[in-house]
């Protein structure tokens, strides 16, 4: 139901599962056990998989920290997009990359909840997407010592704000691993 013309596909984006960004982050482990689960089943759908992958004064491009982490390995043919802001459309190729593919719906994970994952969902939405979350495949780190809430109750109402994203043509929803289908938002 996207409102870009022409572009019935689905792609699943990855967004900075970097060592750096996911080092500290909550339920790591099981993030990241999610992403290859869903990275699988897009691969056996031929559903295209878009790696994103930041860089910044700390996450410095070549180190260890800018680098995936060991868990999730990229197919050579599968597009990565560099990025060094937290909306993943900026200052990017992606949107001619998903338009070349005739993507109109995402279906998004990674990291971090509260600053890359939102930018790029809103980001999406805005530019026309219809956009998936997937409620048990992104992740953030605690910045409870700054004022912010626990990075469980990060995750968890961003899940539940993104279920109730409307606007004219378009379709937004948080749904787990299990639930995810790359066939048309319903």
């Amino acid at each position: 139901m996207t409102t870009l013309p022409d572009r019935p596909h689905a792609a699943l984006l990855v967004v900075d599962v970097q060592n750096g960004v996911v080092a500290g982050a909550h339920n790591r482990d099981g993030v990241i056990e999610n992403i290859n689960v869903l990275v699988a089943k897009a691969r056996a759908e031929d559903v295209p998989v878009v790696w994103v992958q930041h860089s910044d004064d700390e996450l410095v491009e070549g180190s260890d920290s800018w680098q995936y982490v060991p868990e999730l390995a990229r197919l050579e043919s599968e597009p990565l997009v560099h990025k060094s802001f937290g909306d993943s459309f900026e200052g990017t190729d992606l949107e001619s990359l998903l338009a070349a593919r005739g993507v109109g719906r995402l279906v998004v994970t990674g990291a971090q909840t509260d600053a890359c994952i939102r930018s790029t969902i809103h980001g999406a939405f805005v530019r026309g997407y219809d956009v998936t979350l997937v409620a048990d495949a992104h992740t953030t780190e605690d910045l409870s010592r700054w004022g912010a809430p626990p990075p469980d109750q990060v995750i968890a109402h961003t899940n539940l704000y993104w279920q109730g994203q409307a606007a004219p043509g378009r379709r937004a929803g948080a749904v787990p691993t299990a639930e995810v289908t790359f066939g048309a938002a319903g």
